[in-house]
């Protein structure tokens, strides 16, 4: 399989090739070069499919020969080593839970595969690697869990100061070994500015052989588009499946897409936003304006300038109304998200964290006009937001114990400016 950039300045690479680069040098995102649909036959059994087996033919399609078989096959083994399970929250309403993982998050999805693939790409080279990744929560943890330990790789994790969870900070500065973090004085947008910057710098990304492990890496779009396959195949045969997806920097989202063009039957996609509503904005308007992001209690989302976009808007040919075909945006403010946590906890007993809640706002909303089924996407265990969620719903909550053994380890980070200056002094102590 090749890969080429969305700004079509550079050859077209391979799946190793793009997967260590990273992002290209003429500052686009890789994309595959074609998106092979599954076979008839694939959807015809997926219902009596396992997870593992469904995540290695649809990975198969993006790899090819790259990977063997049997490496694919242990890769996508070691990375789902945990369940996916889809909760019916009320009727035909289900959420999708993606925090059964090792750091509870979604991006434990991404990060496993990301760092199995690099693995097994490094020991047939012994090339080293620096891994650069900015994290607006979740990815910190989940690339500092996954790569943790890995010989031949580093990671750099850079994070926007006083911006993320207690839990969450916990998660990515307490490891060691091969993993640093920095604490940028700034946003998550600056954070990101940064690693684009270090990408394009091609001395330094020779020096280090840097490469991502943000969602702007295609190998964490890969993997994530495997439980979109597994949600319709543990939902049965013949309905219409509406779903939608807390989205922030839309790498979630666009993996779906891919999923679609795959050919998985998804009737609709909704693009739930929280007061950074970048794409819902441009769906409404036709024009895309990023803008400096805002703090809200739905903290992974809060993206100003969504690097995914540009992958999306490839797919759809710089055609809002392709955009507008497949996909719907809603936004909704900090106090709707706790107001529905509370409610959605009170009348059902299940409890949302608060992105999943903007999801399932999102869900409620689109399903007013449809009676398709509904699924939402719950990216995080609710106790990686106690700060938020145990004052909405007055009760403490159980913290799972792969969590608590974050919370009484030593924070080391180090604190820098949003500065490139200071950021490849960094590397230079690697």
């Amino acid at each position: 399989m090749k890969y080429y950039s969305t700004n079509k300045q550079v050859p077209e690479v391979s799946f190793e090739k793009a997967i260590f680069q990273g992002l290209p040098d003429d500052n686009g995102l890789y994309m595959p070069k074609t998106i092979q649909p599954l076979s008839a036959e694939f959807f015809e059994n997926i219902h009596e499919m396992t997870l593992h087996d469904i995540a290695y033919e649809v990975a198969k399609k993006f790899i090819e020969d790259e990977i063997p078989e049997r490496d694919l096959r242990g890769i996508v083994e070691g990375t789902l080593d945990f369940d996916l399970p889809l909760v019916e929250v009320e009727k035909g309403i289900y959420a999708l839970e993606l925090y059964h993982g090792p750091t509870c998050a979604f991006k434990d999805v991404g990060a496993r595969f990301l760092a199995r693939c690099l693995s097994y790409f490094s020991r047939q080279s012994d090339k080293k690697a620096t891994i650069l990744v900015a994290t607006s929560g979740d990815t910190g943890s989940a690339v500092a869990s996954g790569f943790l330990g890995m010989k031949n790789i580093n990671v750099v994790i850079l994070y926007p100061k006083g911006k993320i969870s207690k839990i969450q900070e916990q998660q990515l500065t307490t490891l060691g070994e091969n993993i640093t973090a920095c604490e940028v004085e700034g946003t998550f947008d600056d954070c990101q500015k940064m690693v684009k910057e270090a990408f394009l710098n091609l001395e330094l990304k020779a020096k280090y052989n840097l490469t991502s492990a943000n969602s702007i890496n295609m190998a964490r779009l890969v993997p994530q588009s495997f439980y979109y396959f597994w949600t319709y195949a543990m939902l049965g045969r013949d309905r219409d499946v509406v779903i939608s997806v807390p989205s922030g920097n839309y790498g979630n989202l666009t993996a779906g897409l891919l999923a679609k063009r795959m050919g998985l039957p998804i009737t609709q996609f909704i693009a739930s936003a929280n007061a950074n509503d970048i794409v819902p904005s441009y769906l409404r308007t036709g024009q895309f304006e990023p803008r400096k992001s805002v703090e809200t209690i739905s903290n992974a989302m809060d993206v100003g300038n969504p690097s995914n976009f540009y992958r999306m808007n490839d797919l759809y040919g710089s055609s809002v109304e392709n955009f507008r075909s497949e996909i719907k945006g809603f936004t909704y403010s900090d106090e709707q998200t706790g107001k529905t946590i509370k409610k959605v906890y009170g009348d059902t007993g299940y409890l949302l964290d608060p992105h999943g809640a903007v999801g399932y706002l999102g869900l409620k909303e689109y399903l007013t006009t449809s009676d398709a089924v509904g699924v939402f996407l719950e990216t995080a265990h609710p106790a990686k937001f106690l700060d938020i969620v145990e004052p909405i719903i007055g009760e403490k909550l159980e913290i799972p114990q792969r969590l608590q053994d974050y919370i009484e380890r030593q924070k080391v980070a180090i604190e820098i400016d949003a500065d490139l200056e200071q950021l490849e002094s960094i590397l230079e102590r690697l």
